[in-house]
């Protein structure tokens, strides 16, 4: 592949503020000078994650935009504001739709490349902890590998599509030499070397695993996420934490199809009980310093995103112009007239407009008031939902009672009292479906699900789209096919 990254790496400092994420870009440094110190490998890192919650991947579009869009979750007039019309029809050939898968490949293989930087250099003679060499080194692995997946979710042939076809090139070193590309399989099985190797290294380490790590909201007082005395040890879960390598080699051995071992990694993290639901008094709390719409405890990995926000939130509360759902079409997906009356989900997150041009639902997930909502703002990565949803699919071939619990306990969760209950399996997988759906609704989640299990794709009119790669397999930049290589 081409490669973006002949340039000198930013590095993002830390400003004054006492979370690691309230930075500001500050200056440019060599790598020679960077990674003389413990703390520049700290700030180079980090430089990783800022680069990841930019608007242009996931602090926007890769949560709540272009996957989003491709999996029919809203609904566009002809002459919608930000330009998704074109893409909600899967025209590829428009110059809005290129524009946005390019900066975002342009963009992933950017920060794939800083984690090689860090990689290359983490063996350096120069003064480290031993707790923060190997959690520099585990995040580093596990965010090429998370990075790389959702490229190849993106621009390859699924699995169970195509395991042969040449997929993405694998980066595993920082170099402006081109990368051949790997078949699907063999980047999966890259992914699955460098999460084991971060598993192994942070397993011993990882203050997140430790008892006395205790998930809340900034202002509880039993929370512990702040209380690590070195900064960099805070916050695990808006970091590539132990448990989200767990549940990222869970999608990895999913996508391989490789069941029994993605629901070991599932219940490594539902196990733990270190994510616990969100009470219900917290979802629906009226009073919005209080309210937690997004579920914040339950969020094993989350991009935090300190500069994104009235973007994001303008994106839902602009009218025609944003993104919205129509009405009919909402009440389908939330099952409105059964289980819908008691799923809190539908109640918190969608409000209804009911005017003259047209009666919708706008989304109220990502809102932020005017006076600070109970948890920080972040998009998530990994919901313990998810994992979740990984066993009960995980788990049916050879126990679907368990199965069936797995999927129950999330909906009792989220209000809803009415089991799901069948033998059947085609049933059963069509409840899953339906409750990713409305668990992850403008997460990014949802095409990525449905181009694994050869889906077709839920149109608002209640037709469905055939599974066919012309939909599943973005193109690839043009100056990536003009360099040979594909």
């Amino acid at each position: 592949m081409k490669r973006y990254f002949t340039i000198i790496i930013t590095v993002l400092l830390l400003a004054s503020c006492n979370k690691w994420f309230d930075i500001k870009p500050e200056d440019q440094v060599t790598k020679d000078e960077l990674f003389k110190s413990e703390s520049g490998f700290m700030e180079a890192l980090n430089g990783v994650y800022t680069s990841c919650a930019n608007a242009d991947l996931y602090g926007l579009e890769l949560s709540s935009g272009l996957p989003e869009v491709l999996a029919q979750n809203y609904h566009f007039e002809p002459n919608d504001r930000d330009g998704y019309k074109q893409s909600s029809l899967y025209n590829y050939t428009d110059l809005h739709f290129i524009d946005m898968k390019d900066k975002v490949w342009r963009k992933m293989y950017t920060a794939i490349a800083n984690c090689n930087l860090i990689l290359e250099n983490i063996d350096n003679p120069v003064y480290m902890t031993d707790v923060n060499r190997r959690l520099i080194h585990g995040e580093a692995l596990a965010l090429r590998a998370y990075l790389h997946l959702d490229l190849l979710r993106l621009f390859a042939p699924s699995y169970a599509s195509a395991p042969a076809a040449k997929a993405i090139p694998y980066v595993t070193t920082f170099s402006n030499k081109a990368t051949a590309l790997s078949t699907v399989t063999e980047a999966l099985n890259k992914m699955v070397t460098d999460l084991t190797e971060a598993k192994a290294l942070m397993k011993p380490v990882d203050p997140i695993i430790a008892s006395a790590y205790v998930v809340g909201y900034p202002s509880d007082t039993a929370s512990k996420e702040l209380k690590a005395p070195v900064l960099f040890q805070q916050n695990r879960r808006h970091r590539m934490n132990y448990y989200a390598v767990c549940g990222t080699l869970a999608r990895v051995y999913l996508c391989l199809d490789k069941k029994q071992e993605a629901l070991a990694n599932a219940k490594e993290v539902i196990e733990a009980g270190k994510f616990p639901w969100t009470k219900e008094q917290d979802f629906i709390n009226a009073d919005v310093k209080l309210k937690d719409r997004i579920l914040y405890p339950e969020l094993v990995f989350c991009w935090f995103d300190n500069w994104n926000t009235q973007v994001t939130s303008r994106r839902f509360e602009s009218g025609f112009a944003g993104f919205y759902i129509k009405a009919d079409a909402g009440d389908k997906l939330y099952e409105k007239g059964g289980v819908g009356g008691e799923d809190r989900r539908f109640k918190q997150w969608f409000n209804l407009i009911n005017d003259a041009a047209m009666v919708r639902y706008e989304l109220l997930k990502y809102e932020r008031e005017k006076e600070t909502n109970r948890h920080p703002f972040v998009h998530p990565a990994i919901r313990l939902s998810e994992l979740y949803y990984i066993a009960a699919e995980s788990s049916w071939d050879t126990d679907p009672a368990k199965a069936l619990e797995y999927l129950n306990l999330v909906r009792a969760a989220r209000g809803i009292n009415v089991a799901i209950n069948t033998s059947s399996k085609t049933v059963f997988m069509d409840e899953l479906v339906k409750e990713v759906r409305k668990e992850t609704y403008a997460e990014g989640q949802l095409f990525y699900l449905y181009k694994r299990l050869k889906r077709g794709i839920l149109m608002e009119t209640g037709a469905t789209t055939p599974p066919s790669n012309k939909i599943f397999v973005l193109p690839f930049p043009n100056d990536e096919l003009e360099y040979g290589q594909h």
